[in-house]
This record gives structure tokens, C-alpha cells and sequence, in this order.
């Protein structure tokens, strides 16, 4: 389970008067967020006091000098230079213009070595040989934007940041070793790496706040990688922010809108029609820690997990909506070799070519707490949900009105072979299979059901069929 994250710096500069410099944007030294208006000797000592002690580096260290930003890429560019350069600095952007940006920019990237080596040194030495994690070059992370290796804070005013249709493919923003990118209520559009991150790169080293945004028409091309929207390899809060139509396009792509290799805690936000070739298509974590609230996936593709894939990780779902996506395994949620647990889930109206139309998980750990699996279908096993080698908790939960419905199919509500079943207090009722149990097929596997669990009108039968004895299940 991944714990509570504290991502990005905070703090306030001291308000000043508007500077500005050949070939530079306006510079406008501004109070605090909250808009609230310094006056008297007092209190502008007080801030030059503060200010003196960011500079130094003090607990309340701020971004530093604040920029407005005139509807001019070149002066975005600029802004985002001058900025981190004097280490750091706060962003606003004019409101509702729309920054096209038309070629990457030659920058030398400052990554090599320190926190990225130990990193894949790391990896290479628990997964020899993995294939799935090719040596990085840097002509692969082209950036529209300058790279970002300081405290940036860049507020959008609603404006919109664009790669140019017939550009050569480059994200936007990459936040390197140290940097940390805190960015909100802006629109990303059609951004495009050969590597990971279609919009968003964030390196093991850096950390990014990104919130009331919506990233829209991005693409990962990266063979092994992913994360059409964004890839995640630091800490990161993402809260009520929006991902549409992106795509991990890879012949191992993962995470359609967002894939996450570091530490995630994300609120309110809403993944719709994104797709990945491998699994993830709407969110994707593979071997990092991730917890995700209130949010919604809809309509998203992949090959596992057309929702949410949780691979090699700790995924913590809670309060969300899985409905409408499909895979081959997995159509709202698959789980492999990882932990997932599952609470206050609406898992509705996802279907499956293969296994698990709901739910599929192999070799994990899934508990499902307080949660409703229904409407879901699978041409294979398991119409609402598909254990494979897992340890498969149910509590309070209702399993009702799936269907597995190939030739041979069997399990319409729950579908268990090898590991473990547990249910407590919950419901299956309601589902249908080709071949019985429509309601519980265990095979091979240790079941337990309390008292308080009813398996009922199931078709054609509830619990019979299964290869092991199921009590507290009528046939």
C-alpha cells in the first residue's frame, strides 16, 4: 500500500514591481494565491525577511520569482529558461491562449548518472535480463519545453499547450532529477514521445503536483514503456484532472492515460477513451505504488486490464467507477503478480474476449470491500470475476447479474482456479455461464463462505459443477 505522498514545494515570494528584459516576458512579482493585498512597513519587512530566508534555502522555500507569461510560445520558452535557471519560479499563463508549439528544443540533458544509475542498477539486479526495460538515450526524451530540473509552478488561466499536427514527435514537459513541476488548470494537446510520456515524463528523482488539468490526443510510442498521457517515475499527486484519448501504442505499450513506475496518490479525475496495446488502458501501474480515489474509467482499451492493470505493483483502488471497458482479460480491472485492493468499487459493463470480464486477477492479492461487480461479460471464465493463482477476498460486496458466455464457459459471477476464495457478507446472485455453476466455480482452490453470504439464482446452477466441495452454497 502506498503511503501518504508530500510532492513539490510550496511558499509565496515577496510582491515587488513588474520587471522586464530584452527578449524576456514581463515579470510581475505577485502576493500570495489567495489574492490578498500587502501593505505597511511591517509586513513588507516580514516578507523580505521570508524572502531573504528561501534564499538560503529555509523550510519555507518558495518558487521564486513569479512570471506572466504573454500568448506567445517563444515567451513561454523563455519564461520557463529564465526560471529555472535562477532556480526556480511560479508561472501564469494568459488566460484561454492557446501555446503552439512547433519543434523540440535542443537542449543538453543534464540526467546522467546519481539517482538514475542506482535506479537501474536496482532494476537490472532483481529483473535480469528484463527486456521490458531498455537503457535510455537521450535523443529518445525530446521536450517541447525546457527541461525542468528546479521548483516550477505554472498556473494555465484555462489556456491550452499544443504540439503542432505536423511537428516532429516531443512531449512537454520533462522533470528531471530534482526538478519538481507542480502545473494546473491547463490543457495538453496531441503530445507525442518515441519514449515514455506523451505530455508528461517525470523522472525517479523529481516529483509533480498536477491538478484541473485535461490531457487530450497524446501518445507514447515507446516499445516497452507507455504512459500516452503521462509516465510517472517519481512522486506525484494528480487531483481532478482529466485524460482523453490517449494511447500507449508500443507492441508492449502500457497505460493508456497514465502509466506509473514511482509513487502515486491520485483524486477526482477521470480516465475516457485512452487505449494501450499491453495492458492499462486507461491507468496502468507497473512496479510502483499507487493509490487512486475517487475516479472514474470509462470506455478505455488494452490487451489486460482495459480500466486498470496493476502489474508488479500495490495498487489501492477506492471509491471509483470502473464501467464500460473491455480487454482479452480483465475488461474494467486486471491484476498480475501484485496487490490490489479494491474498496467502495463500482466495477459495471465491462467486458472481456477472454477471461475475467470485470475483474482479473493472476498470481495477486485482491481484496474487494463494499463494492458492486455487475453487468459484466466474458467469453471465457468468470463474467464478473476471473482468480488465477491469487488469494481473492470478498466483503460486503454483491457479484450480481454477469455472464460468461462462450461455448464453454463457466463461472458467469466468480470464476476460481488454485489460491484461495473468501467471501463474507456478500451477494452473488443473479449471473449466467454456458456451463454451470453460473453462480461459483472453484477449482483446485481453498473456498470459504460465511454464513452471511447468499449465492442464489444463479443459471444454470449456483455452486454446482465446481470441482471441490462449496458449503454454504446451494446447488
Amino acid at each position: 500500500m502506498a503511503g501518504s505522498l508530500v510532492v513539490g514545494a510550496a511558499g509565496v515570494a515577496a510582491a515587488g514591481p513588474s520587471v522586464a528584459g530584452p527578449g524576456l516576458p514581463s515579470m510581475v512579482l505577485r502576493g500570495d494565491d489567495a489574492g490578498e493585498e500587502r501593505r505597511g512597513e511591517e509586513r513588507r519587512g516580514e516578507e523580505d525577511r521570508r524572502s531573504r530566508s528561501e534564499r538560503r534555502g529555509g523550510p519555507q522555500s518558495g518558487h521564486g520569482r513569479k512570471f506572466f507569461v504573454p500568448c506567445d510560445s517563444d515567451r513561454l520558452i523563455a519564461a520557463l529558461k529564465r526560471a529555472d535557471a535562477e532556480g526556480g519560479g511560479d508561472l501564469r499563463l494568459a488566460p484561454k491562449c492557446r501555446y503552439v508549439l512547433t519543434e523540440a528544443l535542443e537542449q543538453e540533458d543534464g540526467y546522467d548518472g546519481g539517482i538514475r544509475d542506482a535506479r537501474e542498477s536496482a532494476d537490472s539486479a532483481e529483473n535480469p535480463g528484463d527486456v521490458e526495460a531498455p537503457p535510455r538515450t537521450p535523443e529518445d526524451d525530446k521536450s517541447g519545453l525546457p527541461f525542468i530540473y528546479h521548483p516550477i509552478s505554472i498556473r494555465g488561466e484555462g489556456a491550452t499547450i499544443v504540439r503542432d499536427e505536423h511537428a516532429e514527435e516531443f512531449r512537454f514537459f520533462t522533470v528531471r532529477d530534482s526538478g519538481e513541476l507542480t502545473l494546473s488548470d491547463v490543457v495538453l494537446k496531441n503530445g507525442k514521445s518515441t519514449a515514455e510520456g506523451g505530455s508528461i515524463y517525470v523522472a525517479h528523482g523529481a516529483s509533480a503536483v498536477v491538478k484541473r488539468t485535461t490531457i487530450v490526443g497524446s501518445t507514447s510510442l515507446s516499445k516497452e514503456g507507455g504512459g500516452g498521457g503521462i509516465f510517472n517515475d517519481g512522486n506525484m499527486v494528480v487531483t481532478d484532472t482529466t485524460f482523453v484519448d490517449n494511447h500507449a501504442t508500443g507492441t508492449a505499450g502500457k497505460g493508456g492515460g497514465m502509466l506509473n513506475g514511482g509513487v502515486l496518490a491520485m483524486h477526482k479525475s477521470e480516465f475516457r477513451g485512452n487505449s494501450a496495446v499491453a495492458y492499462g488502458g486507461g491507468f496502468g501501474n507497473y512496479r510502483g505504488a499507487a493509490e487512486v480515489h475517487t475516479s472514474t474509467f470509462v470506455h478505455n482499451e488494452a490487451e489486460q486490464g482495459g480500466g486498470v492493470a496493476s502489474f508488479s505493483a500495490r495498487t489501492r483502488v477506492s471509491d471509483s467507477t470502473v464501467h464500460g471497458n473491455s480487454a482479452k482479460t480483465g475488461g474494467g480491472i486486471a491484476n498480475s503478480d501484485a496487490l490490489i485492493f479494491l474498496r467502495d468499487m463500482r466495477v459495471t459493463d465491462n467486458t472481456a474476449t477472454g477471461n475475467g470480464g470485470g475483474i482479473s486477477t493472476f498470481q495477486g492479492l485482491v481484496p474487494l470491500d463494499d463494492s458492486v461487480v455487475t453487468g459484466n461479460t466474458a467469453e471465457g471464465n468468470g463474467g464478473g470475476i476471473y482468480a488465477e493463482k491469487s488469494n481473492l477476498v470478498v466483503r460486503q460486496s454483491r457479484v450480481n447479474g454477469n455472464e460468461a458466455v462462450g461455448d464453454t464457459s463457466q463461472g458467469g459471477g466468480i470464476f476460481v482456479t488454485q489460491g484461495q476464495v473468501q467471501l463474507f457478507q456478500s451477494r452473488v446472485a443473479g449471473n449466467a455461464s454456458e456451463v454451470k455453476p453460473g453462480g461459483l466455480f472453484v477449482d483446485k482452490a481453498r473456498v470459504t463462505i460465511d454464513d452471511e453470504t447468499d449465492i442464489v439464482r444463479n443459471e444454470p446452477t449456483n455452486c454446482a459443477g465446481s470441482t471441490v466441495p462449496v458449503t454454504n452454497c446451494r446447488s
